[in-house]
């Protein structure tokens, strides 16, 4: 009908090529009531992340529908990329909220710095002086010589 139609551009989250083309559909259905049969796809593509191998704060703005109401949230997560913060956020959803992942609803993802983080989670991460614990890897005791219970804890750290 329209000799020059407008041209849709969207970033999605999903696990494959054919569950991205249904989220896309589902929400050119809700945003600008584009049905499947009226238009064409151009493209699917992939992206993936400039420098995978530095951690970055990530913030995710998001909606879901619990069993009673819809809900928006935000939600701050450190990872290397962010399909690893969108992973997390999900498995967040299910255990936390019971939410599944065809109710959760990504509104916008974004690299923050650490001035802009709130989440005490992710603050918490941004000491220059943190530290773990060094567990050394104790070599296991011969057969005969080990016994069920023990009267003390082991020892696991290096002092």
């Amino acid at each position: 009908k329209n000799p020059v139609p407008k041209i849709y551009r969207m970033r999605l989250f999903a696990k494959n090529k054919v569950l991205a083309k249904s989220r896309f559909w589902y929400f050119m259905k809700k945003l600008n009531k584009a049905k499947k049969s009226g238009g064409e796809l151009l493209a699917v593509n992939e992206l993936f992340d400039r420098g995978p191998n530095k951690v970055k704060n990530y913030g995710i703005w998001l909606r879901y529908e619990s069993r009673t109401n819809t809900h928006n949230m935000y939600k701050e997560y450190r990872d290397v990329t962010i399909n690893g913060a969108v992973s997390q956020m999900y498995r967040e959803m299910a255990g936390r909220h019971r939410a599944h992942p065809n109710t959760i609803q990504i509104i916008n993802t974004a690299t923050l710095k650490a001035a802009d983080c709130k989440r005490d989670h992710v603050v918490e991460m941004h000491n220059a002086k943190l530290k773990f614990p060094i567990i050394k890897k104790m070599p296991m005791v011969a057969k005969r010589l080990r016994s069920t219970f023990q009267a003390h804890r082991p020892m696991t750290f290096v002092r």
